[in-house]
């Protein structure tokens, strides 16, 4: 499958262009970013050639591979639904629902497949957990704590620290989406929007989300991005009638679970069928952050 990758941040340098070079069922067709010297770059480490039109690139693909802030990915994944182009996006797909629907709804109206990259749902340990949770039933309560620390004061330098999307969004649409990804699928859909979301912000920029399922079951998270660096952390935490269970510890390699996401999108392409973190799914976590961000305005 020929892939357009669109974005020339560092998220495009350091996942999606090694992945797909490495895919051996995928030939990357081209890059277009936003900055044209910064595409002609990537596309001479990774293959393919630099496009300067973005319409030009989808044109000249099966698939389109975005690494950029949500809401300039949001209509361009748009564009390319509508071009019959199957999407691979990342998360969140947008940061309004309106526009996370309407790549839904591109997507159903020209019958092309979606895969949103959560990462950890990518990473088979996780995958594995998340299955064996959801098969044992039961959780009364969940708990998620991705507090990560590329704001906070004395934090070594990140590649993802000059983003002005994720300074301004902060940790309830940078890192809320990947605790949503985990809790969902064990704890179930949020029972409805109005009266089954809180969020509350404080020392830190931390939000604290609290959410009741419609399993009966309820979670919080503690979402942010500027806590001391000594402060970070990634777990999660389910406790029910099974007793309580920990999210299994260790590093996420970000390319080789791109490659699986890949996978999961040519196998949606070839068999029709959708796959859990399809845009339905990424609708729906941008629905529930931002019933979240309501409430915190609110």
């Amino acid at each position: 499958m020929r892939f357009g990758l669109l974005g020339t941040g560092p998220w495009a340098e350091l996942a999606h262009g090694p992945a797909l070079r490495a895919h051996p069922d995928v030939e990357l067709a081209g890059v277009w970013g936003r900055r044209p010297e910064a595409a002609a770059d990537i596309a001479e480490r990774f293959g393919g050639r630099p496009y300067d039109d973005v319409d030009a690139l989808i044109a000249d693909c099966d698939a389109v591979a975005v690494a950029l802030p949500p809401d300039i990915q949001a209509p361009l994944a748009v564009r390319a639904a509508k071009a019959g182009r199957h999407l691979l996006l990342d998360k969140p797909p947008a940061t309004t629902v309106a526009g996370a629907r309407e790549i839904a709804d591109a997507v159903e109206a020209a019958g092309v497949a979606s895969v949103v990259f959560f990462t950890l749902r990518f990473r088979p340990e996780t995958a594995a957990w998340i299955e064996e949770q959801r098969e044992t039933g039961g959780w009364q309560l969940g708990r998620a704590d991705w507090l990560g620390g590329i704001f906070g004061e004395g934090a070594e330098h990140s590649p993802f620290a000059a983003s002005p999307w994720r300074r301004e969004k902060g940790g309830l649409w940078d890192v809320g989406p990947h605790a949503l990804s985990v809790l969902l699928p064990v704890l179930g859909d949020v029972a409805d929007l109005d009266g089954s979301v809180a969020a509350v912000s404080g020392a830190g920029e931390v939000v604290q989300l609290a959410l009741r399922h419609a399993s009966g079951a309820s979670s919080t998270c503690a979402l942010g991005l500027a806590v001391a660096p000594a402060a970070s952390v990634t777990r999660v935490e389910l406790r029910g009638a099974s007793g309580a269970v920990t999210l299994p510890e260790g590093e996420t390699d970000a390319v080789a679970a791109l490659g699986h996401a890949v996978d999961a999108l040519l196998a949606s392409a070839r068999t029709g069928e959708p796959h859990p973190c399809d845009i339905r799914f990424g609708v729906r976590v941008t629905e529930i952050l931002a019933a979240a961000e309501a409430r915190l305005a609110g």
